[in-house]
């Protein structure tokens, strides 16, 4: 089965980036100029396309494919 990490659009990897810094919805939301309301669909795109289903499997994931951490 192929990766799919290289599916995610550039904001997907930067909410995937902060996420992996530990940093709560709220927190990305005012960085990105959004509300929280929009990080977490986001986050349900992501959890959907990379067949996950936490914020931990996202950390690991992003540290194994060494996203640019914004």
């Amino acid at each position: 089965m192929p990766d799919p990490w290289p599916s995610l659009i550039p904001g997907e990897l930067r909410i995937a980036g902060f996420v992996a810094k530990g940093l709560i919805n709220k927190d990305i939301a005012q960085r990105l100029f959004v509300s929280p309301h929009t990080v977490d669909a986001h986050l349900k795109h992501i959890y959907t396309k990379l067949g996950i289903h936490s914020r931990v499997e996202l950390t690991v994931l992003a540290i194994r494919h060494r996203t640019r951490l914004v």
